[in-house]
């Protein structure tokens, strides 16, 4: 591994500093999962690591009627152990709960899978479904931002070189709704997905028809894929197991994916409409209702 310098600022002005300050090459590190591997690899070589573990507005973890607050270095295993967030956000549990093993899950954060930029990211998708905004900041002031904005490439992502993700905003669920996460992995040894997927439902107060959903796939596309047509085509449709199928196959033509040695097109897209489906049933089952 190459050289650099490291620090750890105790606050985020600190840290905001630094950023604006810097004008050689530097990363963040929150769980440190995928910048050490990258590092050791080098295929990223940052001329000084800033740890953001001191920053107490980046490991921040609130849940209150307004919805939830998850600071951008909040590992997984904390929001899993969070017995009220899991009750909340079974959806977001659904991806923390997949991300390597227990070792990895006490590192790994929440902004870190986010910021990573990888189309195969589990957090990502179940993030969009549940409506989550970036919250993004500078030494200037702060914005918002949808999460599936967020990621413009395979790895890249919408920051600028001065700006820090502090934390991501989930609205409270609405009432009758419901999101699940499912993914796709050919074997245990291999972590990351060949496909994956995230629904979100609200139902009508008889459970009957739907009165909004919300679709992501991940691992199809350069980066993961908010499918609204799939979505706009449940609204108001009768909750049902033909409803569903045409949300999945709107899906499934959505997904734009590669050949590589996890699988190949044609695989993969057979997979984002089984996968979408499932994610439909258990988003609807959990909403109150039944196909």
């Amino acid at each position: 591994m190459h050289q650099f310098k490291y620090a750890t600022p105790g606050s985020i002005e600190a840290l905001l500093s630094m950023l604006a300050e810097q004008r050689s090459p530097v990363k963040l590190l929150a769980g440190g999962t995928d910048l050490i591997v990258q590092m050791r690899t080098g295929a990223v070589t940052p001329a000084l690591v800033i740890d953001v573990k001191q920053v107490v507005e980046l490991n921040q973890l609130l849940l209150s009627d307004k919805g939830l607050i998850i600071g951008a270095a909040v590992s997984c295993r904390t929001v899993y152990e969070n017995n009220h967030v899991a009750r909340a956000y079974p959806a977001l549990i659904d991806a923390a709960s997949l991300i390597g093993g227990i070792q990895i899950q006490g590192r790994a954060s929440i902004g870190g899978n986010l910021c990573n930029a990888s189309p195969s990211a589990d957090l990502i998708p179940a993030l969009i479904v549940l409506e989550a905004l970036a919250v993004i900041q500078n030494s200037r002031g702060s914005r918002e931002l949808p999460v599936e904005d967020f990621c413009t490439g395979p790895g890249t992502n919408a920051l600028a070189g001065d700006e820090l993700l502090v934390s991501l905003k989930l609205p409270p669920g609405a009432k009758n709704s419901g999101a699940c996460f499912r993914r796709f992995t050919p074997r245990n040894e291999m972590d990351i997905a060949v496909a994956n997927a995230a629904a979100a439902v609200v139902l009508s107060a008889d459970g009957k028809h739907f009165t909004s959903a919300r679709i992501a796939i991940g691992a199809v596309g350069p980066t993961p894929i908010l499918v609204q047509e799939a979505a706009e085509a449940l609204q108001g449709k009768p909750v049902s197991g033909a409803s569903v199928g045409i949300a999945a196959d709107i899906a499934r033509q959505a997904a734009s994916p590669i050949n590589d040695m996890r699988g190949t097109i044609a695989q993969r897209k057979q997979l984002v409409q089984v996968l979408v489906t499932r994610a439909l049933q258990g988003a609807i089952e959990r909403a109150g209702g039944a196909l």
